[in-house]
C-alpha cells in the first residue's frame, strides 16, 4: 500500500498552499509508484513555480512507467534552465536511443556555448549540471560519448572562468546541495572580483 499523501492528489489546492510545498518537497521516491505518479505529472503541468517543477523532475527521472516518455519529452523542450532539460533528459534516456539523444544535446551545446557569452559568471549552473545526479551520472549509466562531449564542453566553460566562481557547492547523488565554502567566505570572494574589475 502506497503511503502517498492525500494532500497531493487535491486539485483544487493552489500550489502556494504551505502544507502543500512542505509535503512535497519533503516527499522521496519509495513513495512513488505506477498508481500515484499522475499526480506529480499534473502538478507539474499546472505550476508556474520553477522550484516544484525542478522537485518533480527530480523525484520522477528514475522511474521508466511507459507514460512518462511524453512528459519527460515534453518536460526537456519546455524547460529553459540547463541543469533542468539534463533532469528531463534522465527520465527521457530511458526510452530513448543515443542518436535520438544525441540530436537533442547538438542543439543543448549550442545553447550552453552561448551562456559563455551571455552569462560569463554562470557558475550555479554549471555546477548544477557537473553534480552527481546530472551529467556524471548519465556518463556513468551509459557511456555515451555525447553525454561526454556536454560535460566535457561544460567543464571547459567552467574552468574559463575566474577562481572567484569556482568551488563554491556541489550537488551529490541524491540531488542535494553541498556547501563547499561558507555563504561569508563565498559572498566575499564574488563580491572581492567584482570590486577588483571596477578598480581596472
Amino acid at each position: 500500500m502506497s503511503n502517498f499523501p492525500a494532500i497531493l492528489t487535491d486539485e483544487k489546492i493552489k500550489d502556494s498552499n504551505k502544507d502543500f510545498r512542505n509535503t512535497l518537497f519533503s516527499l522521496d521516491q519509495n513513495s512513488i509508484n505506477k498508481d500515484n505518479f499522475a499526480h506529480l505529472t499534473r502538478i507539474y503541468s499546472a505550476t508556474k513555480q520553477l522550484d516544484i517543477r525542478n522537485k518533480i523532475l527530480r523525484l520522477l527521472y528514475d522511474f521508466d512507467f511507459p507514460e512518462l516518455k511524453d512528459f519527460f519529452g515534453n518536460a526537456y523542450k519546455k524547460e529553459r534552465y540547463l541543469d533542468m532539460k539534463i533532469y528531463a533528459l534522465r527520465g527521457l534516456s530511458q526510452f530513448v536511443s543515443e542518436k535520438e539523444i544525441e540530436k537533442l544535446l547538438q542543439k543543448f551545446n549550442l545553447t550552453l556555448s552561448k551562456r559563455q557569452e551571455t552569462t560569463p559568471y554562470n557558475y550555479q549552473e554549471y555546477e548544477l549540471l557537473r553534480g552527481k545526479n546530472s551529467l556524471p551520472y548519465l556518463i556513468q549509466k551509459y557511456n555515451y560519448n555525447c553525454f561526454k562531449e556536454t560535460l566535457n564542453q561544460v567543464n571547459q566553460q567552467y574552468n574559463a572562468m575566474p577562481e572567484a566562481f569556482k568551488g563554491h557547492f556541489t550537488i551529490n547523488e541524491n540531488a542535494e546541495f553541498v556547501s563547499l565554502r561558507s555563504p561569508e567566505e563565498s559572498s566575499q570572494m564574488i563580491k572581492d572580483f567584482f570590486n577588483g574589475k571596477k578598480e581596472q
